[in-house]
């Protein structure tokens, strides 16, 4: 009994597609979590980059800056006296970032 090959690349090969060797990425998006903080910076660990750190903090106008405005409104300082709550950093929130990610921590809401 004597057997045929046949050529390479002819017959019962695989399916084109099938077999190939790859790489398959899958990416997650980025998520920020936001926990309630103080007015100052506090040590923790940073929850992208699993650090330990002690926060960066930045002030950002929020609700407590702009009641303070409308309040200064109400009671006759509406001649640029009423702008003063958004030079003062006690009238503004606090926002915390990681110094080595640069990613937002969290937030110290005024109100």
């Amino acid at each position: 009994m004597s057997v045929q090959q046949q050529p390479y690349g002819q017959g019962y090969g695989q399916p084109t597609g099938y077999g190939q060797s790859g790489t398959v990425v899958i990416t997650q998006p980025a998520t920020t979590v936001i926990t309630s903080m103080a007015e100052y910076p506090v040590n923790m660990t940073c929850p992208a980059c699993k650090n330990n750190i002690m926060t960066g903090t930045r002030k950002e106008i929020g609700t407590m800056t702009w009641l303070a405005c409308l309040g200064l409104c109400f009671i006759g300082c509406d001649l640029g006296c009423c702008f003063i709550p958004f030079c003062v950093d006690s009238c503004k929130d606090t926002v915390h970032n990681c110094p080595n990610c640069q990613t937002v921590v969290g937030k110290h809401n005024k109100i």
